[in-house]
């Protein structure tokens, strides 16, 4: 009997090779992972001159050749070095313990191959804004032409129960009660769901629910979290955030508030109490401590917390070196620091 290939696997396999090889899906983790360590943003650890974090390092003459000429992997040294098979020429070096696989070998041929376009990250490029049709929910409107382009089309919607039970879950992280559930089946109006969700934006619960996640991101505790675990008062804090949540007061001012709200002109105590956020790090009370160590502690934990939720980007490498991944220098990180250095707070609290 003769074997014949399933002809629905072989085609997608096929039609997975022909896709076009994007450079930020692709080929960045591949960078990223296995080459910008020696050939990155971190001039001090550069090796050979080399960056292909950039278009124009990628492709700089190099003496009468290129890392990457674009369009021709055999006329490029970096293929060729991934290529090799010389354990003295090969990349990423044996030694470095990161080979690359026969699947990321592909694509870096087939980026080459389609010209080696570089694209910008998706957090360093400039925001366009999208144009959405009048009465589009601009939610519903992106997601919708995300799972067109896929061929996907949307579930179907959810009955009452389900919906009203969603809604409780979503904003005020508690299931509905009977009463509750019934209310939203019986109403038949046109704007129940709308009424609902307004009922529960008003409810105090909302504020409690957002806030959870907040107070996870800048780290808040009831309790030092150094040796004795201690109780510290930050308490008031926590309700600043809660009510911020509950006033939908605009992020600008919410971010104000919490880095420097005590030096606004003839600030409230809530915005004094808001600047408690810079008091939510780990101290200590341990009697041989050094002050001036956890000065410097403290310092970094500040840069690292307010890039992680404010920039969403990790600038805590930058503390020992410049960033190996991201534009980020060991200066930009002691002037980020530099910005709390007038933080009147005691590195080593006292038991008495």
């Amino acid at each position: 009997m003769t074997k014949t290939l399933p002809i629905l696997p072989f085609f997608l396999v096929c039609c997975a090779q022909c896709l076009a090889v994007d450079f930020n899906r692709d080929i960045r983790p591949i960078l990223s992972d296995k080459c910008f360590a020696c050939h990155g943003f971190d001039e001090h650890e550069r090796k050979a001159g080399l960056r292909l974090d950039t278009r124009d390092g990628a492709f700089a003459d190099l003496g009468g050749y290129s890392a990457i000429t674009p369009g021709d992997p055999e006329g490029s040294e970096a293929w060729f070095r991934i290529a090799s098979e010389d354990e003295d020429e090969i990349m990423p070096p044996p030694k470095f313990h990161k080979p690359l696989t026969s699947r990321e070998k592909e694509l870096i041929k087939q980026w080459i191959e389609e010209g080696a376009e570089y694209k910008t990250h998706w957090a360093y490029a400039p925001l366009e804004k999208k144009m959405i049709p009048e009465g589009q929910n601009p939610i519903d409107y992106f997601i919708g032409q995300g799972l067109a382009e896929k061929r996907l089309k949307p579930s179907p919607p959810a009955d009452p129960d389900t919906l009203i039970r969603r809604l409780y879950f979503d904003l005020l992280g508690l299931p509905p009660n009977s009463i509750q559930i019934d209310e939203f089946v019986s109403d038949q109006s046109a704007d129940c769901y709308e009424n609902a969700v307004d009922r529960l934006l008003a409810d105090p619960a909302f504020g409690e629910r957002m806030a959870v996640y907040w107070l996870d991101l800048v780290r808040y505790a009831d309790t030092i979290g150094y040796h004795s675990d201690n109780f510290m008062e930050v308490s008031a804090y926590r309700d600043y955030v809660i009510s911020a949540f509950n006033q939908n007061i605009p992020y600008d001012r919410f971010t104000i508030e919490q880095l420097a709200g005590d030096l606004l002109p003839d600030p409230t105590v809530e915005q004094k109490v808001a600047s408690g956020y810079n008091r939510l790090l780990q101290t200590t009370q341990e009697g041989g401590a050094q002050a001036e160590e956890y000065m410097v502690i403290h310092a970094a934990d500040r840069v690292r917390n307010v890039s992680g939720v404010w920039l969403g980007s990790t600038i805590g490498c930058a503390q020992c070196h410049d960033h190996k991944y991201d534009p980020f220098t060991a200066r930009d990180f002691y002037t980020l620091a530099a910005f709390f250095a007038d933080v009147k707070e005691k590195a080593r609290e006292s038991l008495i």
